[in-house]
């Protein structure tokens, strides 16, 4: 099979990149089962070694479509964007949530179950790490280190809610992606975060905060920390009742239930944890997984009956009670 994707960062990412690093792991994926992976992409991403061929992308979306192979069996992208020089199977994956009246391709694809009910779909498949780059060490349980891994300055991610809670439990919070500028002997903020820093930081700390206030698509944070055997806590909202079970964490309903389970907190098991991704969240599960979609696409199906749109009444980033 020839699959073209498309994507404009230099790849493999050096730092700061979530969806990115998906992208370029099933790419990789892909290559060693043998089959022929196109990008166009940054001139000066490293991907040849990995039997991926590299074409620079061109300037407008309009030369891009005029220069797809006529051979490729099938376009992956991560935007809503639909070919129309050239007839070729499309799949496109969606990572964060829809606008009110945003239309989607029939073969569009969400990242959560609850993310592709929330746009009328029932077409998803899991985000997922490549293992080999989180390693497994594991260490005794302590829940004294909490770590939170968001853009700091979106309130939907809550970062003051997570400042809130490691005061009022004396428990520290090192904050990767935002600072915060109130002092505190409690808070350790280093900004902007990727590569050997953060994983560092997931190494170091003994819990993920995620008390998102919206309605979380995935939340690649949270299998990030659960890769280093780290429980998470969070709000319900989202796919993270999907993501999250009684032995990885927990998902609470306000920050003062979640503060009352810090300040009890259970044993969780490193390895039990570590397991569940493991056998859930595998890059090679997640190729497998759209390997069978391509396949479904290919031969003429629609992934979607109807294009699939924002179906709740309030915006995407409109703050959720928590």
């Amino acid at each position: 099979m020839k699959i073209v994707f498309q994507h404009s960062g230099i790849l493999p990412v050096l730092k700061y990149g979530g969806i990115e690093r998906i992208l370029f792991w099933h790419m990789k994926e892909l290559a060693k089962r043998g089959h022929k992976v196109v990008l166009f992409g940054h001139p000066k991403s490293q991907v040849a070694d990995l039997g991926i061929e590299l074409i620079p992308m061109p300037e407008t979306l309009e030369e891009f479509e005029e220069q797809i192979p006529d051979d490729a069996d099938l376009l992956h992208l991560t935007y809503n964007f639909e070919a129309k020089k050239k007839e070729i199977p499309t799949l496109i994956n969606i990572q964060g949530n829809g606008q009110i009246g945003e239309s989607f391709s029939l073969n569009t694809v969400f990242v959560s179950k609850k993310h592709a009910e929330n746009h009328g779909s029932s077409s998803f498949v899991y985000n997922a790490v490549d293992l080999e780059e989180y390693p497994f060490e594991d260490r005794p349980w302590d829940c004294r280190d909490l770590l939170f891994l968001a853009k700091g300055s979106w309130s939907v991610k809550n970062l003051k809610d997570c400042i809130w809670l490691a005061k009022k439990t004396r428990k520290f919070l090192h904050i990767a992606g935002g600072k915060s500028w109130l002092p505190s002997r409690y808070i350790k903020s280093y900004g902007m975060v990727g590569g050997d820093k953060k994983m560092e930081l997931l190494k170091k700390t003994d819990a993920l905060l995620f008390p998102v206030r919206w309605h979380e698509p995935f939340g690649i944070a949270i299998i990030e920390a659960m890769a280093h055997g780290s429980p998470v806590f969070g709000s319900q909202y989202g796919s993270l009742p999907e993501l999250i079970n009684d032995s990885c964490g927990k998902t609470f309903s306000s920050k003062e239930e979640l503060r009352g389970h810090l300040d009890h907190c259970l044993t969780y098991k490193r390895k039990e944890i570590r397991s569940y991704i493991e056998e859930s969240f595998s890059i090679k599960r997640l190729t497998n997984d759209y390997l069978s979609l391509y396949e479904r696409i290919i031969s003429g199906e629609s992934l979607n009956s109807q294009r699939p749109t924002w179906k709740l009444a309030q915006p995407p980033l409109e703050l959720l009670d928590f």
